[in-house]
């Protein structure tokens, strides 16, 4: 399977939208990839702002830009129809497009037949192109990290692009390997596992982080959590694929049940641990569980030093928030033990 990488630097679109939260995509982009955000690109002065320099297409394109990024991610993944002038023009003009949204961008009227004649690309990248393959599991060089979760949206993403910052930040060769849509946009190149076909999500996973030098690592972005009944299938075929040795658990504990899920209790963390390593030594023999990146955000101060303590000491691993405390801890036992 082709995994096309996306032309970086990038003008981010954010529309006309008022919700903070929709433009998580965007937001995701300035964080972690700030020197590939030129600018944001907003159609009114309602519209959110990331506090990125606001420019034209053409101020954007001036200024380097190759792709502009749909960088809002709205109730039910639909595009406005009035942006589709903008989307027009931006091909007009020599930027290519990408979105993550479930709505295709070659599938707005003439959009793709203007890319394609002007030798533009249209990237949607939750849908997978190309052909896949089965995972077949054979041992293969390199190091790998996958970051899973208790529950859904418990900090993988974030924890996986914290550990590639930190390892980076000490020269270690580290790279962030994308499995959802803001994390390609991100990284700029990447899978959506979601999108694949049950059967191929193990290959797709192999073909994503393939064999490499024995002192590089890949930080594999998880998804889902093998007690999610309706991910659960995402998680374990992740687990498969990405032959880590190592793993790190991800755990939001304000929650009162899993998320979506009312009648679903939080499963124990150290079930979750068993559970994770049992499943991850089917293609990784000495996989486990170096660290819990914990998501405190719901908590005070106070109250989360006083959780990450008694959750270190109930593990016995180290725990830490990564956005509170950063991940260097948990590294420095990966690097000491793994």
């Amino acid at each position: 399977m082709s995994i096309a990488e996306i032309r970086k630097p990038y003008l981010l679109f954010l529309g006309d939208t008022e919700d903070e939260l929709s433009a998580k995509t965007a937001r995701g982009i300035a964080i972690w990839r700030p020197e590939s955000a030129l600018g944001e690109l907003r159609l009114s002065d309602r519209t959110v702002s990331l506090g990125l320099q606001n420019m034209s297409l053409e101020e954007g394109l001036a200024a380097g830009a190759k792709t502009m990024v749909l960088g809002v991610a709205n109730r039910g993944g639909i595009m406005d129809e009035a942006w589709l002038q903008t989307f027009r023009k931006a091909l007009d003009l020599g930027l290519d497009l990408a979105s993550g949204m479930h709505q295709r961008l070659a599938d707005l009227p003439g959009l793709a037949d203007q890319a394609a004649s002007l030798r533009r690309q249209l990237h949607d990248v939750r849908h997978v192109r190309g052909s896949l393959r089965v995972g077949n599991g054979e041992p293969r060089s390199g190091r790998r990290i996958l970051t899973v979760g208790s529950d859904c949206s418990s900090g993988k993403m974030f924890t996986a692009l914290a550990v590639e910052k930190e390892m980076r930040r000490r020269g270690i060769k580290a790279r962030f390997r994308a499995t959802g849509q803001s994390g390609i946009l991100i990284a700029g190149e990447g899978i959506a596992v979601d999108a694949v076909v049950a059967d191929f999500i193990s290959g797709a996973i192999e073909e994503l982080c393939p064999a490499n030098e024995p002192d590089h690592w890949d930080v594999i972005e998880g998804q889902g959590s093998l007690f999610h009944p309706s991910y659960a299938g995402v998680s374990l075929g992740l687990l498969h694929g990405a032959q880590a040795q190592v793993l790190i658990l991800c755990h939001e504990p304000t929650r009162e049940h899993m998320r979506g899920l009312p009648g679903q209790a939080i499963p124990d963390l150290l079930d979750c641990i068993e559970a994770n390593e049992r499943a991850a030594k089917v293609t990784s023999p000495k996989a486990k569980v170096y660290g819990l990146a914990i998501n405190t955000s719901g908590l005070s101060a106070e109250a989360a030093s006083e959780y990450l303590a008694s959750t270190e000491e109930r593990c016995s691993l180290p725990c830490a928030d990564p956005m509170r405390q950063g991940c260097g801890r948990i590294i420095d036992h990966i690097l000491a033990h793994g």
